[in-house]
């Protein structure tokens, strides 16, 4: 099992990977979580905000940009240890360890609340969502995103992370390759009517990111221009269920 040290040292490889599939797969939610977090900040209040699972800390400068407060919890100390880096530049960043499944976090205590890439990695997911509810301010948003369990990336990842064959992903990708730790991956289906359950509206959903095995590896950036062409033609398909990453904008109603 991986350390959360070598958790963090790959959360930061990814995004500067020399695969164009790897690098653009990661890039892409990111860009996009991004124009979300400024795009809301201009939208509703830009008091306190959250990030839950803030893993190497790479949105934790654009929170702390757009709004007065920023608390970033974790149940693993190490990923805290780590967002300390970022702390020290922007001293309106405060983190606490925290199990986001049953939080000692006050109620209608944020404004937004990003989680991005974590109710995967419990079984306890309708607890989370249903506690980021509870924590937000009425007209408060939350900034959600999860694979999609039945992606080509998802479904290779089983098989990839297998015995002799994870040792052979390694040696093509010459980086870190790390298994996922994914649990809970849920269906579009299934995690709206945990955000349904939860109380929340939906105001966006998006998904991003399609992922052709072999071809990614094997023909870097003709590969990466023939899944991009796939991404466009899927998407707000019925086979969107094909690309990587569904994303949620969700607001708590007054």
């Amino acid at each position: 099992m991986a350390t959360n040290q070598e958790l963090v040292e790959l959360q930061k490889t990814i995004y500067e990977s020399k695969n164009p599939t790897r690098r653009w797969l990661h890039c892409l939610r990111r860009d996009w979580l991004l124009k979300k977090i400024e795009e809301y900040s201009l939208k509703y209040d830009t008091e306190n905000s959250l990030e839950v699972g803030p893993g190497s800390g790479l949105y934790l400068p654009y929170l702390s940009t757009n709004y007065f407060n920023v608390l970033a919890v974790d149940i693993e100390n190490a990923y805290l240890e780590h967002a300390k880096i970022v702390q020290s530049q922007h001293s309106n960043l405060h983190l606490k360890i925290d199990d986001m499944t049953c939080s000692s976090l006050a109620t209608n205590s944020f404004d937004f609340i990003l989680c991005s890439e974590v109710v995967e990695h419990t079984l306890k997911s309708q607890e989370m969502i249903q506690e980021m509810f509870r924590i937000l301010k009425p007209n408060g948003i939350l900034l959600l995103s999860t694979p999609q369990p039945y992606s080509f990336l998802e479904l290779t990842a089983k098989i990839a992370f297998l015995p002799g064959i994870i040792q052979i992903v390694r040696f093509i990708y010459n980086e870190p390759i790390i298994e996922t730790g994914h649990i809970n991956l849920m269906s579009e289906k299934v995690i709206t009517q945990q955000i349904a359950n939860a109380g929340f509206s939906i105001l966006e959903t998006h998904k991003t990111g399609f992922y052709i095995p072999l071809l990614a590896e094997l023909t870097g950036h003709i590969g990466l221009n023939i899944e991009k062409w796939f991404a466009q033609k899927l998407y707000k398909t019925p086979l969107d269920w094909m690309l990587w990453t569904q994303y949620y904008v969700l607001q708590k109603p007054t």
